[in-house]
């Protein structure tokens, strides 16, 4: 892995605030899943705060956001929440803080709208289409059923969200007081995934289209069977690195604050471009997407990591589709397979 730099050694305690710049904090969040934590970011915004992320709506964060609201920032209102895309560990709290200080939602357009669908999507049944299309990737019964009891669920952590929003569009400004944020949008990861970048502060709030351990699920869906996000995320990591400077300090959703963008950005390439020689010299016998983890994988994928391992499968499959280094045939089982061209 690239050697980056990291100016602090620990991350702040729950409930507790981390200066990274000048009117900048930085909010540690606990999630229940095996990543157990999203950054929020906290921007001094006049006499109050722009919230950036939000963390999923669970009891215990709900009370982290109440202890931080009547501690060190009480008294001074949150003006605006801004959510860098639509995962709930980013948007589960922004209905609510929203209405408590009835400041706005900034979001991109597609964020804000997939969220809305996703939202609406709590307490339907499972569609037929996705079953086919999960079916078609490998799916036996028992994971299908898991698909249809699991359908559903995004509304479980995240409260309301508000019934208008500002848009925020690729290159345009958002201005937190006084200083221009520059709106650098990507792909991949997520529909229109809004980074933040500030040259007077040489800060990047980057959300999940940078981060320094891991690198963020890009999937195909049910939704979009035909989609190809990762060429959307590869064309993105490149837009990045030649629109902002390499010596920015990264605010990365997950993980501590880093320095070394250029190098981590060809890093994340060059592992997606080695996962996709891998997965090609597999393809000489045809192969079905849930056939493919070997190639992808270096964990056993089972239980809830089955979807987002089969996204990102699929994902790569696609890549090659695209590339024409494999080519996809359905079997009369109705069942997808990929062999190298």
């Amino acid at each position: 892995m690239t050697a980056l730099f990291y100016p602090w050694a620990e991350p702040p305690g729950l409930g507790e605030l981390q200066e990274v710049a000048d009117g900048l904090l930085w909010m540690r969040l606990p999630l229940p899943f095996v990543l157990d934590h999203v950054n929020a970011w906290l921007l001094r915004d006049g006499g109050g705060w722009t919230v950036v992320d939000t963390g999923i709506d669970t009891p215990e964060l709900a009370e982290a956001w109440d202890a931080i609201f009547a501690g060190e920032l009480a008294g001074a209102p949150v003006t605006r929440v801004v959510c860098t895309h639509m995962h709930p560990d980013h948007i589960g709290r922004a209905g609510a803080i929203c209405r408590r200080f009835d400041a706005r939602l900034w979001m991109t357009r597609l964020e804000y709208v997939t969220g809305r669908m996703l939202l609406a999507d709590t307490g339907r049944p499972a569609p037929e289409e996705g079953v086919r299309f999960y079916r078609a990737a490998g799916w036996d019964g028992p994971a299908l059923e898991l698909y249809r009891a699991r359908f559903g669920k995004f509304g479980l952590g995240v409260t309301p969200l508000p019934d208008s929003f500002r848009r925020m569009e690729d290159g345009g400004t958002v201005v937190i007081d006084g200083r221009d944020w520059r709106v650098v949008v990507g792909s991949g990861h997520s529909p229109e995934h809004a980074c933040l970048y500030c040259p007077e502060l040489k800060v990047l709030i980057a959300g999940d289209q940078v981060l320094p351990r891991i690198s963020s699920n890009v999937s195909v869906f049910p939704t979009e069977p035909d989609a190809d996000p990762l060429g959307d995320w590869m064309n993105s990591l490149a837009k990045l690195e030649r629109e902002i400077p390499d010596d920015v300090l990264v605010l990365p959703s997950h993980g501590r604050p880093f320095r070394g963008l250029h190098a981590r950005l060809q890093e994340l390439a060059r592992g997606h471009h080695l996962s996709l020689d891998r997965l090609e010299r597999t393809l000489g016998e045809p192969k079905r997407a849930v056939d493919v983890f070997g190639a992808l994988f270096a964990r056993t994928i089972e239980g809830g990591l089955l979807g987002m391992a089969t996204g990102e499968a699929l994902a790569h499959l696609a890549r090659l589709e695209r590339q024409g280094r494999a080519v996809r045939h359905t079997g009369p089982d109705g069942v997808w397979r990929w062999v190298r061209r």
